[in-house]
């Protein structure tokens, strides 16, 4: 089961609904290593980076970043 399925389940929306939508507009993100390694290239590379996808640095960042999402989420 995708991410996208079980959050549509749990959410009791149709399949095919943007739950991501949905969340979006009560000031929530889905994100996952991924996504947040792209994020933080985007914001603090992009401009004057000398890569032009994430590097190994911003997925390192991109898990700190997670886990420490995760412990203040669990508080």
């Amino acid at each position: 089961m995708t991410v996208r399925e079980t959050l549509e389940l749990a959410m009791r929306r149709a399949a095919g609904g943007d739950v991501y939508k949905a969340l979006e507009s009560s000031g929530l993100a889905v994100v996952d290593e991924g996504t947040m390694s792209q994020a933080i290239h985007d914001v603090y590379c992009s401009i004057v980076g000398d890569h032009d996808f994430p590097n190994d640095k911003d997925h390192a960042q991109a898990r700190a970043m997670l886990d420490s999402i995760r412990r203040a989420s669990a508080n």
